[in-house]
């Protein structure tokens, strides 16, 4: 198979066109210094060829070596530690990094693309770096500012890595029942006594520490706080010292992302800091989490543009039956020319491409959150709320989906592990559980984000997408009114839950996940009206003509999915909870 291609020209249509990154970045005096489309472009365009040249051939092998676990080392597999030198060495660790501790600060929205083009050529290797920048930034928001002189200039360069350190066997997504317990010292550092378990990039052998943000709980506490634990002790001058009682008790067998170490971690009287305020833990590692939920996400978007890449290719090069209609000739055609398998790589096609504008959305109003002022601000950071489940939750199944589709592409050669493709399902289907499984995701969203407040966010999201469809001059009023019609329904639906929770309590937790999908699949028919308008004057006419199918296709085929979702959500919640809990 030939060796991944970033689909550069899709990336910098959102950028420019669909989401006007120029505009944006000028109106943020700390964007504006730092950032114009061209510096973006280059910076894709560099990234492209790291994905492509560096990243992408570790994923083979990856899969193949895994990661070894020997005596107190976790050694990864080969070419991991060079690629990832010259990957640091370049900057990416700390891409979006504070600049003032030695991260370029660069815009979410450009961040994100780039992490698109890791996941698609490496899913495993660019776990590491994900989890260093999603612990630099919670770090950045929350620590004292001895910590972040100490610890936050030596992540963003890739000198060391991060971790999220919250699960233990007995509490997975419900972390009130964790038993690690931090002790204060007379120093004003803390003990650090427990395990955990299922930790990405636990201990590795790419830098020389990593550093642990671990939840525990103090001394007669039942609240819980966020500790910074590093691996090796970090002496006062910033120099390295002995180690610091953090150990791998070992390492997870998994299905997929073999070369990724998923660690088992002891703390034994490890010396940590307290990060934020005693019990505000969680509040803390929600910084890291949603950054890491919206990674997640990519992860799954990632997948879904490889595998299509590698579905479409071979598609129209292997020869299998005879078009439908064509006279027998004795000779075979490729099997891009069967209906049912053009469904396929269309419907791959389709979503991929609104997730992918999804995720440059999701990252403005990030951008948006963090720079902006006054009531901009504000109503980014509801977006940015009520967005991230969404994010992680609808990319990783369809990314899943699309996976699977494309190896069905290749009918039995996806099968094995010759062609590749099924190293891509195996390795997406953990971006559905971790982080908060997609359940999770849903139930936050239906339950927090839009009847949380009554609906005020989900009605001016709303409205204001229905407003943006009115303004559109190059599609048909017929579909923008199909769109439109969705998105009512979809107010009038979440309406009728708000008002029902108090007496339905299982209502919201029953009905999160079609609700959820509801709105992922009417967000993307808004997204491909979007795409197809702003395509229409484009530079390339074969590109604004693909764009036109592609948007035709998903308003005809797959905007209709989100009727489905919506009446399972409409037929509510009696025959879900009926059933006594003895009888499953």
């Amino acid at each position: 198979m030939n060796p991944y291609q970033a689909p550069l020209k899709d990336m910098q249509f959102l950028l420019e066109d669909v989401f006007e990154a120029t505009n944006t970045w000028q109106q943020l005096p700390e964007l504006s210094e730092m950032v114009d489309i061209d510096t973006a472009l280059a910076i894709l365009d560099e990234a492209s060829k790291i994905s492509r040249d560096l990243i992408h051939p570790l994923n083979r092998i990856g899969d193949e070596q895994g990661v070894v676990h020997e005596g107190d080392n976790i050694i990864t597999p080969d070419g991991f530690k060079e690629v990832y030198n010259q990957f640091s060495e370049g900057g990416w660790v700390g891409l979006c990094g504070d600049a003032e501790f030695g991260g370029m600060g660069m815009p979410k929205m450009l961040g994100i693309l780039v992490d698109e083009m890791g996941y698609s050529a490496c899913n495993s290797f660019v776990l590491y770096s994900s989890l260093t920048a999603g612990a630099a930034l919670c770090i950045n928001a929350h620590a004292n500012e001895e910590l972040k002189n100490t610890y936050l200039p030596n992540l963003y360069s890739g000198q060391w890595a991060g971790a999220m350190d919250m699960t233990e066997p007995h509490a997975g997504s419900d972390l009130r029942g964790i038993r690690t317990k931090a002790v204060p010292l007379d120093d004003g550092s803390y003990a650090i006594t427990g395990n955990k378990i299922f930790i990405t990039g636990g201990d590795q052998d790419l830098t020389e520490n990593v550093i642990h943000l671990v939840l525990a709980k103090l001394p007669d506490s039942k609240g819980i706080s966020l500790f910074l634990v590093p691996k090796i002790k970090v002496n006062k001058d910033g120099s390295l010292g002995e180690s610091n009682g953090v150990t791998v008790g070992s390492i997870e067998h998994k299905m997929g992302l073999k070369a990724s170490a998923t660690c088992v971690m002891n703390y034994d009287n490890a010396i940590g800091y307290l990060v934020g305020e005693p019990e505000r833990g969680l509040v803390c590692m929600f910084t890291m989490m949603n950054y890491e939920r919206l990674a997640i996400g990519i992860q799954g978007l990632g997948n879904a543009q490889a595998a299509y890449q590698m579905a479409s290719e071979y598609a129209k090069e292997r020869l299998q039956g005879v078009a439908a209609g064509a006279k027998p000739t004795g000779v075979s055609d490729p099997i891009i020319v069967h209906g049912d398998v053009r469904r396929m790589l269309l419907t791959i096609r389709a979503m991929t491409e609104a997730g992918r504008a999804l995720s440059v959305l999701t990252g403005k109003q990030l951008d948006l959150a963090k720079y902006a002022q006054g009531d901009v601000k504000t109503k980014a950071a509801q977006y940015v709320g009520l967005l991230t489940p969404v994010a992680k939750a609808f990319l990783t199944d369809r990314g899943l989906d699309a996976t699977i589709m494309a190896q069905q592409v290749f009918g039995g050669h996806g099968y094995i592990r010759e062609t590749g493709i099924e190293q891509f399902v195996r390795d997406t289907r953990i971006a559905q559980i971790y982080e908060g499984t997609n359940g999770i995701q849903a139930i936050d969203f239906l339950g927090r984000k839009v009847t949380g407040d009554n609906v005020e966010t989900l009605t001016l999201f709303v409205n204001e997408s229905i407003e943006t469809l009115k303004a559109l001059t190059h599609v048909s009023d017929e579909h923008v009114n199909q769109v439109t019609t969705r998105f009512n329904a979809l107010l009038t639906t979440a309406t009728y839950i708000n008002d029902n929770k108090g007496t339905q309590p299982a209502l919201i937790n029953a009905s999160a996940v079609d609700f959820l999908d509801a709105f992922g699949y009417t967000l993307y028919g808004y997204f491909w009206l979007m795409m197809a308008d702003k395509s229409t004057d484009h530079a390339d006419p074969q590109f604004a003509m693909q764009k036109r199918y592609l948007s035709e296709f998903y308003i005809n085929k797959l905007l209709i999915k989100a009727d489905y979702h919506l009446a399972q959500v409409n037929n509510g919640d009696t025959s879900i909870m009926q059933m006594p809990a003895e009888m499953f």
